[in-house]
């Protein structure tokens, strides 16, 4: 009887603390930086959320390149601005990015994007001799910092689409933090930033899309308090006679990333390093980003080829587990 007795204690304590949890959870959808974002968090400190989301559209309004009071509009207008703290930091770590991932990643393309009309929903081909020219304003030494004051050759313009949502959703786990909540999901148009573990204390279950399938899981990864990035040309793209052309462009030659890669996923403890690498990583191509990860060893990575491999990195095969068993599962060493 007392035995008896205890287990029924126990569920009730574990259904009453579920439901505590359930309750205090506070869920916030909004628009910004040209995507649908939302924040999950558990505690009573829930007003934070709306302090999270008032950041991230503050930094919009520094980082968009359509907004035509933003301050890299300004840039990209004039050709040289004073800018503050925050434009001019991120604008260094992209173009310090672009030169460790040798230029796999750069925010000079945004001319390029622009003209396949990936920045307007507008999609064309460009014609050869649009292109080419288009292609000389690109790199990164044609931007020239001096002090808080950036300065750009003619024709360049910069384009801070791959880090700004990844250094938002940081900037959204420190307010959380700082409210004192220990459990939290921002997702920031699939920039997820965990803090913490679920309220119950297991780890988070990310899904990593099947790219061919994108409704799909792919795979499910288990992990805590760090951040999940995913790059892939299935997520905006357009076909013409028959060719599909996806948004990421390859700055060496113009064109969509075309290689072995279907997608890649980032998972480290900084969200703006997880959105710059998924970028340039899946531009890179699934041999140069794996040696990339061997030389740095910063993050985790996790690369679907379209051989219907999921090649995954060692720290963080035993945490990912493949839905899909039309893949086959190797881990880089």
């Amino acid at each position: 009887m007392k035995r008896t007795l205890s287990v029924l204690i126990l569920a009730l304590c574990i259904f009453l603390t579920s439901c505590k949890a359930e309750e205090e959870k506070t869920s916030l959808s909004f628009y910004a930086m040209d995507t649908i974002m939302s924040i999950d968090t558990y505690g009573e400190n829930s007003e934070s959320a709306s302090l999270a989301k008032e950041r991230v559209l503050s930094l919009e309004k520094l980082f968009s390149v359509t907004d035509e009071n933003s301050e890299l509009f300004a840039l990209n207008e004039s050709g040289s601005e004073e800018l503050g703290k925050e434009t001019l930091e991120l604008i260094k770590y992209a173009l310090d990015m672009s030169e460790k991932t040798d230029g796999a990643l750069d925010p000079t393309i945004y001319p390029v994007l622009r003209e396949w009309g990936f920045t307007v929903g507008e999609y064309k081909i460009p014609d050869s001799e649009t292109l080419s020219a288009l292609l000389k304003n690109v790199g990164t030494d044609k931007v020239h910092i001096n002090e808080n004051s950036v300065s750009l050759d003619s024709g360049v313009m910069l384009d801070l689409g791959a880090v700004a949502k990844g250094y938002a959703s940081e900037e959204c786990y420190k307010i959380l933090k700082e409210n004192n909540l220990s459990s939290a999901l921002i997702n920031l148009g699939g920039n997820i930033r965990l803090l913490g573990s679920r309220p119950d204390g297991n780890p988070w279950r990310i899904g990593v899309a099947d790219p061919l399938s994108p409704s799909d899981n792919l795979g499910i990864l288990s992990v805590t308090d760090c951040a999940v990035v995913t790059s892939g040309n299935y997520q905006r793209y357009f076909e013409e006679n028959g060719k599909t052309y996806g948004h990421i462009i390859d700055p060496k030659t113009g064109f969509p990333a075309d290689n072995d890669l279907l997608s890649v996923t980032v998972i480290s403890d900084s969200g703006t390093l997880c959105d710059a690498l998924s970028t340039a990583l899946f531009v890179m191509g699934s041999e140069k980003a794996e040696q990339f990860w061997r030389d740095n060893k910063n993050f985790e990575a996790v690369f679907v080829l379209k051989d219907n491999t999921v090649h995954v990195t060692e720290e963080i095969y035993g945490s990912f587990s493949l839905e899909n068993k039309d893949f086959e599962l190797k881990i880089i060493q």
